[in-house]
């Protein structure tokens, strides 16, 4: 197995281009193959662990995706959007093996919450907080599956509804109405919360979030 990285979720192959680094992987540069594997690793396992619900078997199939990449390497050139060609590998793989496990399921609960504190609390604000982001997480989780997901690929991974749409095999309105009933949910289900804490009490959050 090849060691992977810390990465952030933007693509950055530090000046070098997408097409390049395919190119280089079609002529057999593993240089430029493990650039692209230390870029994407750490993601690609996030997705897999989510549709799969087991760490082992997530790392097992992502190696895989790139494995067959690599035996296929010659055809590295043709891929056109990388991050939706990677994305798209392993949930195919992913859904063979649970295919074979005879196992549907491709939820799991996930921590998608920006909170920056900027100030000291004290026990009782931090009460607060916990029980607050305890109602953001249990309405995130109560999210239908496909709900989940697409919420996921989005706030998480940063992909776009295009991208998303193209992994997931459906259209940009259907991200974009399942992100508009998520978003929704979420709102609804914590509003109340939020409602009852002083304003000067809240910690900054990405209000995009909600």
């Amino acid at each position: 197995m090849i060691k992977a990285s810390t990465m952030s979720s933007e693509v950055d192959f530090t000046g070098v281009s997408e097409t390049k680094l395919l190119k280089d992987i079609a002529k057999g540069n593993e240089v430029a193959f493990r650039r692209v594997y230390h870029q994407f690793y750490k993601m690609l396992l996030q997705f897999a662990f989510i549709l799969t619900k087991n760490r082992e078997a997530a790392e097992e199939l992502v190696e895989d995706v790139f494995i067959k990449i690599w035996k296929n390497r010659q055809n590295a050139a043709s891929i056109k959007n990388l991050k939706v060609y990677l994305y798209t590998a392993t949930k195919n793989t992913c859904l063979n093996y649970l295919s074979s496990k005879a196992n549907d399921s491709i939820s799991k609960p996930f921590d998608a919450i920006n909170i920056i504190l900027t100030e000291p609390i004290c026990p009782e604000r931090l009460f607060i907080y916990r029980e607050t982001f305890a109602k953001i997480k249990n309405a995130i989780e109560s999210l239908p599956p496909r709900c989940k997901m697409i919420f996921k690929l989005i706030r998480e991974d940063g992909l776009k509804y295009k991208e998303v749409a193209e992994i997931l095999n459906v259209s940009p309105n259907t991200v974009d109405a399942q992100m508009t009933i998520a978003t929704r949910r979420i709102a609804l289900l914590v509003r109340d919360e939020f409602e009852k804490i002083p304003s000067s009490h809240l910690p900054k959050i990405n209000r995009d979030f909600l």
